[in-house]
């Protein structure tokens, strides 16, 4: 089956242009001209991807993020004219996947959009061949259910966060560099920088570690990177 993606945007000229290259290279669109519109439809069709504009009247991305995150999955790329380093980062800090700035080329999207969905697919093919539960102290680790529990309760974590403990969790105890984990969990295609993942760790501590003044899983090897507490 052919990946489903919603595009939304308030121009509709922009939404038909994303719309005609990604049907082009076969995907199945669906697209929303306002934030409301999108949230429905998003719940309602589940889409395997998300490209979501920053800027739009009534409800803006950052307010459909912040209401679809806790909700879905998918991937959620966020398309916007705002340049600036903190709102990349505020993005991030909501949920989003990726960003892309105005004006942009189709190639660029695309390329972003297959990034994001080949890395959900060997995440699916990864479940299936392994050990589908890893449990690690109080934290158990379902691949297939991309769920993770805490002592018996559900953290609600996003795609990438997920993704994230998964390979960190894999790893326990071995120390990895922001370029590494770059390279690791977003993969290769990846075009953000380092900072992007002190974002995405610090977010994910703040839903899974329960002491937040001392951290059990996610720890930090000073001037290196981070690693997974193996020693429960």
């Amino acid at each position: 089956m052919c990946a489903k993606i919603l595009v939304v945007d308030d121009e509709q000229p922009l939404v038909e242009l994303l719309t005609a290259n990604l049907e082009r290279e076969g995907y199945e669109v669906i697209s929303a001209v306002d934030g409301q519109t999108a949230i429905d439809l998003a719940l309602r069709q589940k889409p395997n991807l998300i490209l979501l504009d920053w800027m739009m009247p009534g409800k803006s991305g950052l307010d459909v993020c912040r209401e679809l995150r806790p909700k879905t999955n998918a991937p959620i790329i966020m398309v916007t004219a705002k340049g600036e380093e903190i709102d990349k980062i505020l993005g991030l800090e909501i949920g989003a996947d990726d960003y892309i700035t105005k004006p942009f080329s189709p190639r660029e999207v695309l390329a972003r959009v297959k990034a994001q969905l080949r890395k959900v697919e060997r995440s699916a093919n990864d479940s299936s061949s392994k050990e589908n539960v890893i449990r690690i102290g109080e934290l158990e680790i379902d691949k297939a259910a991309y769920q993770i529990r805490r002592g018996g309760v559900d953290v609600a974590l996003t795609f990438r966060e997920f993704q994230l403990v998964l390979f960190l969790a894999e790893n326990a105890g071995q120390v990895f560099s922001r370029e590494a984990l770059l390279e690791h969990v977003w993969g290769y295609e990846y075009f953000g920088d380092v900072r992007t993942v002190d974002v995405t760790v610090r977010r994910t501590r703040e839903k899974l570690e329960p002491d937040q003044n001392n951290y059990k899983y996610i720890l930090t090897k000073r001037g290196v990177g981070y690693y997974f507490d193996k020693a429960q």
